[in-house]
């Protein structure tokens, strides 16, 4: 099984098209999130095609993307009913 690292993925898109596209392709790879940002478990070749594929739907001009790979050893803080980020045994993406 591939090594993940656990990432915020986190997009402001102007155009609807554009920006259910990059819902759609975030939400294959997510755990958890809400709105736009999200948080995804990745290795280091879903991280390529993650940002490869999401820089095929962007307007550079108009539109951003944020990844932000988050330090392994810090400790997660889950409010209210909020659960804590973990990386399941395998995850289907599709």
């Amino acid at each position: 099984m591939p090594h993940r690292d656990l990432y915020l993925a986190a997009y402001d898109i102007s155009h609807d098209r554009r920006r259910t596209a990059a819902l759609a392709l975030v939400r294959g790879y997510t755990t958890g999130g809400q709105k736009s940002v999200h948080e995804v478990f990745l290795s280091r070749g879903e991280r390529q095609e993650l940002l490869h594929t999401m820089a095929l739907l962007l307007n550079e001009a108009e539109d951003r993307f944020f990844l932000l790979r988050l330090d392994p050893r810090a400790r997660s803080y889950a409010l209210g009913v909020a659960a804590q980020p973990a990386d399941p045994e395998y995850f289907y993406v599709g």
